[in-house]
């Protein structure tokens, strides 16, 4: 395989004019996929929010979380004493650690109540370590929340509640003390993935990348997902590569026939792709009305008779407007929405033409229900 050792700038900046000269449909690389090894990492910890205003809990494990914050600050409580709080929460912490994140950068945290506190609105974070997978502190939250919901309460047991009131959020709540090792800058080669994996736009992606680098074989397809790109070793020429790179716009193949129908809500996906084979379709209904009108025959005074009733009923047959549709070979989408729209089909209606359709093989396509 060719390996690329050095960069010449003038090739990369005319690689990045021509990939101006795009389809409307075309996605730049950025759009279409990730870098191996470029990720964020989920942080957690456990903490204590104070400062509510009565809305806390005093529950085991708050009880226990707050004596040892007291014995770190070097105050004790007497055995068998339990703390009666109500302004203080037992929350858990949670935030993304971005790719690259440096010593001192701040992220942003949601802090959630996993007690029964009524509502953390008002309250502060206390110092809280977060831990990666590793278990390594990776940063240090604390702060003053943001709280979107509310909750009031009358004495009668009546309750309004808005939003989540035990859920809030930190605005670089949090400082970055430690960073992830990446390996970036490790290697012959950058591996590309696909957010959608597909064999078709994995090797439109390679083609791309090799015509606007001069041709050769710089990028090779792996599977469906991959593709891996040649790259110089140097750190500052692969972050003007790589940022060249993602720039290149690449024509993404259209995706497979399918057809998503919502049986809950009404709501019918039909994809581009979707084809239908030689079919006739009717659509119309029959309506049969039965009603029953007796007819009484009630003699005089003095005919010395008897009450008759006599059977009547009245068949009424009501057809609606029917109408048969054929489809040619390859019909498209647009053809058949348009026959769909012309007998005007309801939803449902259109649930059971595609699932017959389906039953009778002429549909060409995946039919999923959700």
């Amino acid at each position: 395989m060719k390996k690329l050792t050095f960069i010449n700038k003038n090739l990369l900046l005319l690689s990045l004019l021509l990939c101006c000269i795009t389809s409307a449909n075309a996605l730049r690389i950025k759009d279409l996929s990730s870098v191996k090894g470029v990720r964020s990492n989920q942080l957690v910890g456990y903490g204590l929010v104070v400062g509510l205003p009565g809305t806390g809990e005093s529950s085991p494990f708050t009880d226990q979380s707050f004596i040892t914050m007291l014995k770190n600050f070097g105050i004790g409580m007497a055995p068998g004493i339990q703390p009666k709080i109500k302004n203080v929460a037992a929350v858990a912490i949670h935030a993304d650690l971005h790719a690259f994140a440096k010593n001192g950068q701040t992220i942003d945290i949601t802090v959630s109540s996993i007690g029964s506190a009524k509502s953390l609105r008002g309250g502060t974070l206390l110092r809280t370590f977060l831990k990666g997978l590793d278990g390594n502190v990776y940063a240090v939250a604390q702060g003053s929340m943001m709280v979107s919901g509310f909750s009031a309460e009358g004495a009668d047991g009546s309750k309004v509640i808005q939003n989540t009131p035990t859920v809030g959020r930190i605005p670089n709540g949090a400082s970055v003390e430690r960073e992830v090792p990446s390996a970036f800058d490790q290697g012959d080669y950058i591996t590309f993935n696909l957010h959608t994996p597909d064999f078709s736009t994995a090797q439109a992606f390679a083609d791309v990348v090799n015509s606007s680098l001069g041709g050769g074989d710089v990028a090779k397809v792996l599977d469906a997902t991959s593709i891996q790109v040649s790259a110089p070793k140097d750190r500052s020429q692969r972050v003007y590569f790589l940022a060249t790179l993602e720039n290149l716009n690449v024509n993404p193949a259209s995706a497979a026939a399918k057809i998503i129908v919502n049986s809950r809500t009404g709501t019918i996906i039909i994809g581009q792709q979707v084809r239908l084979k030689p079919a006739a379709i009717t659509h119309g209904s029959l309506t049969v009305t039965i009603a029953e009108a007796p007819i009484v025959s009630q003699p005089n005074a003095l005919a010395n008779g008897e009450t008759v009733v006599t059977a009547n009923s009245v068949v009424d047959v009501n057809r609606d407007d029917s109408r048969i549709f054929k489809f040619s070979p390859g019909t498209t989408l647009d053809e058949l929405v348009q026959a769909v729209n012309s007998i005007g089909a309801s939803p449902s209606d259109l649930m059971a033409i595609l699932e017959a359709l389906k039953q009778a093989g002429s549909l060409h396509g995946e039919l999923v229900v959700i």
